[in-house]
């Protein structure tokens, strides 16, 4: 019976040491941990925070030409963000926006309450765009301190 085990024995694969499972289990840990580490290191921090209101810098206001003969007096103030500092966003930039943004108008275009908040939208999102440096948003807000047709 002795001849018969050493057969079977011989024939079975030889079996694989506990040292080398635990080795590649705990290579496979490593690894797994890591990519989970590098995940959340890397990942984006959620939503973006708001931002705190700042100064409030009035523009002095400006006569944009319509159409047919028809003209815009705006006035509007910009509403910084506590980001930006002591130092107020200089309005010159937000004043080329305006005229680009109301320029060739017609007074219908602008008549309704509907019509001067899309345009105020838009407005916003350029101004925001064109207020942003390093990804530090300096306006936050506008808010429109004349709007007269003629």
């Amino acid at each position: 019976m002795s001849t018969q085990l050493k057969a079977a024995e011989e024939a079975a694969p030889p079996k694989k040491s506990k040292k080398m499972l635990i080795m590649i289990i705990g290579a496979v840990l490593l690894l797994a941990g890591g990519g989970g580490g590098s995940y959340y290191m890397f990942a984006p921090a959620g939503p973006k925070p708001a931002p705190v209101a700042g100064v409030v810098v009035p523009l002095d206001p400006i006569t944009v030409n319509l159409t047919d003969g028809h003209f815009l007096k705006i006035g509007l103030a910009l509403q910084a963000t506590a980001d930006a500092g002591a130092t107020a966003p200089d309005g010159s930039i937000a004043k080329d926006l305006i005229i680009a943004q109301f320029s060739n108008k017609s007074v219908a275009e602008l008549s309704s309450d509907k019509a001067r908040e899309k345009q105020k939208q838009a407005l916003l999102k350029k101004i925001e765009k064109a207020y942003t440096v390093a990804d530090v948003e300096m306006v936050m807000d506008i808010y429109f301190t004349e709007f007269v047709m003629q």
